[in-house]
């Protein structure tokens, strides 16, 4: 059973990343997923998240506007897809599954930075130079 996040690079401020998160082992669509992140000397952050049904996502207020989270049921992948990327972005994105029956798809999106996840990937290192 293994959650894995990939798509992290170098990246020029104002460019873009995909960061994509699949699950092995368990079937990812029957989850929640958020993503987190964890730059250098800090602590890890919440940037954002979505329902099982993809039907509601939240955000952090640093990365609204310019983040965009998804997920193709198809491909059992959920997508990060990170625009007008800043210095300040720079970190290890991980991203986490919450089984659906924990929580509502409405109060997970509410709460999402502050709940219990069942399984934590693999981070990838997002880098943005100036």
């Amino acid at each position: 059973v293994q959650l894995q996040a990939y798509g992290g690079g170098l990246a020029q401020a104002g460019g873009s990343l995909r960061l994509s998160c699949t699950a092995y082992g368990f079937p990812l669509d029957d989850y929640h997923i958020g993503w987190f992140r964890q730059a250098p000397g800090k602590e890890r952050e919440g940037v954002s998240c979505i329902s099982r049904s993809g039907g509601r996502s939240n955000y952090a207020d640093s990365v609204k506007e310019r983040f965009t989270i998804s997920r193709d049921s198809a491909k059992s992948t959920v997508y990060l897809q990170m625009n007008s990327l800043k210095p300040e972005d720079t970190a290890v994105y991980y991203c986490a599954a919450a089984r659906f029956r924990r929580y509502t798809s409405n109060d997970y999106s509410t709460r999402c930075f502050e709940v219990g996840y069942d399984y934590w990937g693999r981070g990838t290192l997002v880098t943005v130079s100036s």
